[in-house]
């Protein structure tokens, strides 16, 4: 399986390699007001492919978090209820008290 992972990457890198030397124009991204900068164009598709992940990934962190806090609070939840558990069947495990009555 790892190999087929491997193989499958490489296939992944080799076609990313190749749009990247068949898009090596110069393009000028215009900006407001004026401004604009000249890059290639596999090196702007680029940054805004990781801009996107980034902001993806900034939207996702309230959601994430709140997951974890949940996680935490549940395996709080599940040691208490275990350690109850066990009081319970240590009890159940005791022997009772005898039922002695003694005469003076």
């Amino acid at each position: 399986m790892k190999f087929i992972s491997k193989i499958f990457w490489v296939l992944v890198f080799i076609a990313f390699l190749g749009f990247a030397l068949k898009n090596d124009e110069i393009v000028t991204l215009k900006y407001f007001w004026g401004y604009q900068t000249s890059a290639p164009l596999v090196i702007l598709l680029l940054v805004f492919f990781v801009l996107g992940a980034v902001f993806c990934l900034l939207g996702m962190a309230p959601m994430v978090f709140r997951h974890r806090r949940d996680i935490s609070r549940h395996k709080k939840t599940i040691a208490e209820i275990e350690k109850e558990r066990a009081a319970a069947q240590l009890a159940a495990n005791q022997a009772p008290a005898p039922d002695v009555i003694r005469h003076p």
